[in-house]
């Protein structure tokens, strides 16, 4: 899908010399008709709610009937929402650090992805705390680990610093899409320079947290296992999953016409070539963490991928790296592809498939060492997740407008241009 220009005459366009849009800008009938507040049919809101009470329901009988499986897809789908918030708050706070002028018109999606985040701390807090067993090390194992491993995985430490994690998240995205939605009010520079000082405090924290989140919650799976560049890997799936999910919300609001002349195939082409970068450095950390640990042989490391390359876990090993990183680039590499929104769309909704299937990959195998375990409780869940994502992001595009309309480079990222 292509993008639509607006059909406006030349002495209709913004003529001032300030880099935003001035006030008699807005009042423009094709300024005006885009930038208002985002209102979604009745419908479609019913229909991620109908998957959010699909999801809910198995989730309630899977408890009582399948309750590993269920708290193992509860842990998977707390990882993919959390990934996707902490993702899309990243992205703003790299809007700001970078200066970026081209982003502009389509930043409110990355900051209405930061609604998905405490619904996937209170996921992984409800793992952490009515299910410690899925975790060995908590049932009395831990008490054969020794030296600092064997102080880090205490249950007691663990609760505590997964609350950490989650006020240091939560606080920041706060500030960050408040300061943000000040600035539409009365255009002051300051909501932004404030933005721009959280962002860097954000990146920091964001950066040692996550590493340490992610060891906390997926590595500690498999206690007797460790990669010094797991926080690594885990970070470059959620870049990719992120960016994807941008791309998939702006090429949905394009087609809704509520962003057509706005989002332009320009925006969609630097966002496909971030995705590029994303889905190739997370080829690049993959294949870093495998081929060291294979290369070293210590048997405390290379259990993880003997492991996962053995019986009916070889196939979905396989397909890990051809959803997340081969059809992606070689899809993306001609400049028509980047530009068009429904090849994009479909190569962005491949990368979310492939983002779950990694966390499926770094969870249910301590869990059900066996075989692959999917059905019911999985499907279920999963698109009770799709409904929770779907129904937050559209609510939080309702609560502004739909870009920034007192950005100082509000004008810029409208006339972008490749």
């Amino acid at each position: 899908m292509t993008a639509e220009t607006p059909n406006v005459s030349s002495d209709e366009m913004p003529t001032h010399r300030h880099p935003g849009i001035a006030e008699s800008d807005l009042s423009r009938p094709w300024i005006a008709d885009r930038l208002s507040r985002f209102r979604v049919s009745t419908r479609t809101v019913r229909s991620w709610h109908a998957l959010t009470a699909v999801g809910a329901a198995v989730l309630v009988i899977g408890l009582f009937l399948a309750p590993a499986r269920t708290w193992a897809s509860v842990l998977l789908a707390s990882q993919f929402l959390i990934g996707l918030g902490l993702g899309g708050l990243f992205l703003v706070a790299m809007h700001y650090l970078t200066g970026a002028g081209w982003s502009v018109v389509i930043r409110r999606i990355p900051e209405a992805m930061a609604a998905l985040l405490p619904v996937g701390l209170a996921a992984v807090a409800a793992v952490v705390i009515f299910y410690p067993s899925l975790y060995a090390w908590t049932t009395g194992e831990h008490d054969t680990l020794s030296g600092f491993k064997g102080l880090w995985l205490n249950y007691r430490y663990l609760l505590l610093r997964s609350a950490a994690y989650a006020a240091i998240w939560l606080l920041f995205a706060r500030a960050l899409i408040r300061n943000s939605r000040a600035q539409d009010t009365d255009g002051a520079l300051n909501p932004r320079h404030r933005n721009v000082a959280l962002s860097a405090g954000f990146t920091v924290c964001f950066a040692l947290s996550y590493w340490l989140a992610s060891v906390d919650w997926v590595m500690a799976l498999e206690h007797h296992w460790y990669s010094t560049i797991f926080g690594v890997y885990a970070f470059t799936g959620l870049f990719s999953s992120s960016l994807a999910c941008t791309i998939l919300v702006a090429q949905w609001l394009r087609g809704m016409h509520a962003m057509g002349g706005i989002i332009r195939d320009d925006h969609l082409h630097d966002l496909a070539k971030l995705l590029m970068g994303a889905t190739t450095l997370w080829m690049y950390i993959w294949f870093s963490q495998y081929m060291l640990i294979w290369y070293a042989n210590i048997p405390e490391e290379t259990i993880y991928y003997v492991h996962r390359q053995s019986g009916t876990w070889g196939p979905l090993f396989l397909m890990n790296p051809i959803l997340n990183w081969i059809i992606p680039f070689f899809t993306l590499l001609p400049r028509f592809c980047k530009r068009d929104g429904i090849i994009l769309a479909r190569i962005a909704m491949l990368v979310l498939v492939g983002r779950w299937l990694d966390l499926y990959l770094m969870i249910y195998p301590s869990a059900f060492p066996d075989a692959p375990a999917f059905g019911l409780w999985e499907v279920g869940i999963a698109l009770g997740t799709a409904g929770v994502i779907g129904g937050l992001i559209l609510r939080a595009l309702g609560r502004a407008a739909l870009v920034p309309l007192k950005d100082l480079y509000l004008r810029e990222s409208l006339h972008h241009h490749q």
